[in-house]
């Protein structure tokens, strides 16, 4: 048997480890909308995922703006969803939607209490685009609160419809988990709809939806008294 030097060792062991690296490195990309790569192939979204190395998505370092805004907790989510501003959604559904005896602003704020990074990220603007945002995808999907069966998730068809802060804690459940990392970096509205929706709504398959979602995300920011920010669209 031939010894090896020290030397030669060195070389095999680095080869290996390089080898491992580079065999990991992209092994796994192909992330969902709103999700990052990491340098070692993995989807996530914090700064395991989109900090150094992110290799696609979207990665903080790729962006133009800053990446992650500082957690503010100091932000009244119930300060801004008033009483006028949820009434003036459900108040324009059917009278006879079963939804209008359903759905009511407390139990939203009682699901919240779930996930109190909800609208907590960034300036008290920030906070208002992203509240802007669920409820204009969430106006969209249940018709003005009107369907019983859409709120969770915003895609889904099935809820148990007898509590009516569990289908508001699934709403919340699928936004804080495709959603919320995309409008609290700043990437805009736009992405959202493709996150929830994209294959059926993005690239020109439907306008019109696309325009109604936009529509109803810059009139609650208009409602809060801020600018809806760019990338409206997808």
């Amino acid at each position: 048997m031939v010894a090896l030097s020290m030397k030669s060792l060195l070389v095999i062991v680095l080869a290996g480890i390089l080898s491992g690296i580079l065999s990991e490195t992209g092994q796994y990309c192909g992330c969902k909308p709103g999700f990052c790569c990491s340098r070692w192939g993995w989807c996530g979204t914090d700064d395991r995922y989109c900090g150094g190395g992110c290799q696609q998505g979207s990665c903080w370092t790729n962006l133009t703006y800053p990446p992650r805004p500082p957690t503010n907790y100091g932000v009244s989510v119930a300060d801004i969803v008033t009483p006028e501003f949820f009434n003036g959604i459900i108040n324009q559904a059917d009278a006879g939607c079963l939804g209008k005896s359903f759905y009511a602003r407390d139990r939203f704020l009682d699901a919240l209490n779930s996930y109190p990074r909800f609208g907590q990220v960034g300036s008290l603007d920030d906070s208002k685009r992203e509240i802007a945002a669920f409820f204009a995808h969430a106006t969209h999907q249940t018709g003005h609160f009107c369907y019983m069966k859409e709120i969770d998730g915003l895609d889904s068809p099935t809820i148990v419809a007898t509590d009516p802060v569990v289908p508001f804690k699934k709403g919340l459940w699928y936004w804080m988990n495709n959603c919320h990392s995309i409008i609290t970096s700043g990437q805009g509205f736009g992405p959202t709809i493709r996150a929830i929706n994209g294959a059926h709504e993005c690239d020109g398959r439907n306008p019109a939806t696309v325009r109604e979602l936009v529509g109803y995300y810059t009139s609650y920011c208009s409602q809060f008294g801020v600018a809806p920010g760019e990338n409206l669209t997808c």
